[in-house]
């Protein structure tokens, strides 16, 4: 598995990266929230590790941030936070799981092995991989292939596609896609939506005669065959 850790005590994270390598598995570590949040949109991880009271973003925000991205990664909290209340707000900001400092090391292998196999279980239980003409991305491990060839995209572009391939056919405005692809209040000043699909269009459009990804003046964009 390759896991990542979100925690803001150097000593406890030095702990536990080594008793996660120490089973054979990947680690990457953040001391914040804003790293933890960067690491995330450039690598894929099985399983995310998030404390709440860590610097710039809490774990709370955190987990709601990873969730939106990938509503499929198993996110659990770990933290010293104790009462219902906290737990609830855990849960409720979709966390899978909510284990409690001090802990034993092994304790927290055994969750982690649990959702894993959760996760194993339920990937057999979601969608196929979206297609759109000769274009397909498979949600499961991210990749995207046009006429066979495989398209490189970064987390952003690839949230946007697989947003317009679930709506196949539907316009999408940029408001929506700002709101429901990357969890951000639309600035009508800005145009990071235009840009992005400018991105998109020269990694799956451009090299190709068909093209998919269009514009309609006034309303949005849509992707049709």
């Amino acid at each position: 598995m390759k896991i990542l850790l979100v925690e803001d005590e150097p000593e406890l994270a030095s702990f536990i990266k080594k008793g996660i390598k120490s089973e054979s598995h990947e680690i990457d570590v953040a001391f914040d929230g804003k790293v933890g949040r960067s690491l995330f949109e450039k690598n894929i991880y099985d399983i995310a590790i998030v404390d709440i009271n860590i610097p710039h973003i809490n774990g709370f925000e955190l987990c709601k941030t990873f969730k939106n991205h990938e509503p499929r990664i198993p996110v659990m909290l770990l933290t010293a936070l104790d009462s219902i209340d906290d737990k609830t707000e855990g849960f409720k900001s979709g966390a899978d799981d909510y284990l409690v400092k001090p802990f034993e090391f092994r304790e927290l292998l055994l969750r982690i092995n649990a959702l894993s196999k959760r996760t194993m279980l339920n990937i057999g239980k979601v969608e196929e991989s979206l297609k759109v003409a000769d274009l397909e991305l498979n949600p499961h491990i991210k990749t995207v292939m046009r006429a066979g060839e495989l398209i490189e995209l970064t987390s952003k572009e690839y949230g946007l596609l697989e947003y317009l391939m679930r709506n196949k056919g539907r316009i999408v405005s940029r408001i929506e896609i700002s709101e429901k692809v990357w969890d951000i209040n639309f600035d009508t000043n800005t145009n990071i939506v235009d840009v992005y699909v400018n991105y998109l269009r020269n990694k799956v459009d451009k090299k190709f005669d068909h093209k998919l990804i269009h514009t309609v003046v006034g309303m949005g964009y849509v992707i049709r065959e």
